[in-house]
């Protein structure tokens, strides 16, 4: 899959280069996960958010999930670790699937590997996005 284009708040940037920076040195099982977020960073366009686009997932946006193989759609939350709970469907960015649905657009297909093999979902719809309800501090 190509790299797309990804973009992000500057809010959203300086608060997940700050979990980085504090991540690398206390979270060792977690390095694998934080290295692919700093991947996605340090090719993202960062954007004032009132600049970004309504049907894009940022941090603390709802958004709709198709899986590509069975069909199933479950929504969810993407959330910083500390408010990940995945029975109420808040999943962390630091999840391979946080982390690979950051900066996605409604109808984009997302890849990402898990110990079986590879997933995929479509984002079928961003159905709450902070920055376009006006919330730009979450």
């Amino acid at each position: 899959m190509n790299p797309r284009d990804m973009y992000i708040t500057t809010f959203d940037f300086v608060r997940l280069k700050e979990l980085l920076q504090v991540g690398i040195i206390l979270k060792e099982r977690d390095r694998d996960h934080l290295e692919s977020l700093r991947h996605e960073l340090d090719r993202a366009h960062v954007v004032d958010p009132t600049a970004i686009p309504h049907n894009l997932a940022t941090m603390n946006s709802r958004v709709r999930l198709q899986d590509m193989e069975t069909g199933e759609e479950n929504i969810y939350t993407l959330v910083f670790p500390s408010d990940a709970d995945i029975e109420q469907n808040k999943i962390s960015i630091l999840a391979p699937i946080g982390t690979a649905i950051l900066g996605c657009r409604a109808g984009d297909r997302v890849d990402w590997f898990v110990p079986a093999g590879k997933r995929k979902v479509r984002i079928q719809d961003i159905l709450y996005q902070p920055e376009a309800a006006g919330h730009y501090d979450l």
